[in-house]
């Protein structure tokens, strides 16, 4: 049985065009678990935002893993791209812009949206910094 796991990234095409891909972590079996290799992180945060909180577009920047605890934060892409992480969900944010692109808010980045009654609880975990 294929035990990989798999997540959802917020990624760019190297001009700073933001979309959805997946990027894949295989696992083994240790005494009844199925575990990733380690995988390094710098720092974390945990998050609130109320119901109805939103974002201009922005770039994540530095590659953050975010895991949503409870409520629905609504990703969107700047090509209309959306999709709705809810409580469990996991995904990484490592859209960026090389410090030669000047941001542009109708090309770059993605921007997220709290929806629904619930508030959102999520923690984001820094996994590394970019250097661009």
């Amino acid at each position: 049985m294929d035990k990989t796991i798999t997540l959802t990234t917020i990624s760019n095409d190297g001009k700073g065009k933001s979309y959805f891909d997946q990027r894949h972590f295989p696992t083994d079996e240790k005494g009844g678990m199925w575990l990733t290799d380690r995988i390094n992180a710098l720092n974390f945060r945990l998050r609130s935002s109320l119901p109805g909180y939103k974002t201009e577009f922005h770039v994540a920047g530095d590659p953050t893993l975010i895991i949503i605890q409870q409520g629905t934060l609504r990703i969107t892409l700047n090509d209309g791209a959306q999709k709705d992480f809810v409580s469990g969900d996991m995904f990484i944010a490592e859209d960026f812009l090389d410090k030669a692109i000047n941001f542009n808010n109708e090309i770059h980045g993605h921007k997220a949206e709290v929806i629904g009654k619930q508030s959102l609880k999520a923690v984001h975990i820094k996994l590394s910094e970019i250097s661009a």
